[in-house]
């Protein structure tokens, strides 16, 4: 069953991403909504991803089949656009031209290749390939040993708190790596894992099921560095900082768990349409950003002109790429479809 309202969340962490690198690229409000805040909407997205796969596989059998299909439909979800993108700044970087992410060589080719570096908002990506097979140690624990799951994601949050979270990055023979992002990012999707085991179990009573709850978004753009009362260093230390994961998780608990699921501003077609063009939103929206702050318009046209050409160009990538590409990939994973691709090959061969 869809959580429609997830759609919504999913499109508002997109649109935080983009707010906060217009404000800082355009010095928008005197990039108020800027200063690296842009790290709240994908906290949402890192919650976002443990709760899903939470949600829809630890109640499934763990087998080879069923292992099979969770990595395919995840890896058709994420990676054929990556990879585009990718190559694409590759070719472009060696021609000189700078209009998508800097990969300059060979090396960081390799780097983006091998789910170890991401350049810009690419960071993000390798990190969640990477939880990818992290679930998966979780889920062959969700038969029979599911109280493994809370010790094991207990005692790695424990051993980062105390680690100071690991400054792990560097390069090998100049192919480089960054396994900080994943370290600081491990407690948003482990939080999101544990209540994903829980949505269809925690009965939340009638009486605190209520809409005002929405309001709890507003303790986002309160922790924003530029607006936060905040003194400690919580607000310029976002992701090694646990009351930033109190107050990310709060909200979120509070969305999923009490907000009702029916809320016009969250299970509405616009919410859904950003929410499916969220992953392209993201990942496009810097260069056009970039582009359109070249042109000599006032501000407020080029946040406009910004947000109408990124979602136009994430809304094609989606139709035209992503959903068929995603289909196509998410087939192999169907013994039927395998079998007929097989059957038609053995056909064509005989011809």
């Amino acid at each position: 069953m869809e959580i429609r309202k997830l759609n919504t969340l999913r499109g508002l962490a997109a649109l935080i991403v983009f707010i906060t690198h217009f404000s800082d690229i355009t010095n928008w409000l005197n990039g108020m909504l800027g200063g690296g805040s842009g790290a709240y909407g994908v906290m949402l997205f890192f919650l976002l991803s443990g709760f899903l796969m939470s949600h829809l596989y630890l109640t499934q059998k763990f087998s080879n089949v069923t292992i099979k299909r969770y990595l395919l439909a995840r890896i058709a979800r994420v990676v054929p656009l990556f990879l585009v993108i990718v190559l694409s700044s590759y070719v472009l970087s060696l021609i000189g031209n700078d209009s998508l992410y800097n990969i300059p060589d060979a090396n960081a080719l390799i780097s983006h290749l091998l789910f170890l570096y991401g350049d810009s908002v690419l960071w993000s990506i390798p990190p969640e390939i990477q939880f990818y097979f992290v679930f998966l140690i979780f889920w062959s624990f969700s038969k029979n040993r599911i109280g493994y799951i809370y010790l094991s994601i207990l005692a790695v949050m424990l051993l980062l708190f105390f680690a100071n979270f690991p400054r792990v990055y560097g390069d090998i023979n100049g192919v480089r790596y960054n396994l900080f992002n994943t370290l600081r990012s491990l407690p948003y999707f482990f939080i999101g894992v544990i209540f994903g085991m829980h949505y269809k179990s925690f009965d939340v009573p009638k009486y605190l099921k209520k809409h005002y709850f929405i309001f709890v978004l507003l303790l986002i753009p309160a922790m924003y560095p530029e607006i936060s009362s905040v003194t400690s260093d919580a607000k310029t230390k976002m992701w090694l900082s646990y009351e930033v994961l109190l107050v990310m998780s709060s909200v979120f608990f509070c969305i999923v768990f009490l907000v009702p699921d029916n809320n016009v501003l969250l299970a509405n077609r616009f919410g859904d349409f950003l929410g499916k063009v969220s992953y392209s939103l993201y990942l496009l929206h810097m260069p056009i950003i970039i582009f359109v702050n070249k042109l000599n318009l006032s501000v407020e046209l080029k946040l406009l002109l910004s947000f109408v050409l990124t979602v136009s160009v994430a809304f094609v990538s989606f139709k035209y790429f992503e959903k068929p590409v995603a289909r196509f990939i998410r087939n192999i994973a169907s013994n039927k479809s395998f079998k007929r691709t097989k059957n038609s090959w053995l056909l064509l061969l005989r011809r």
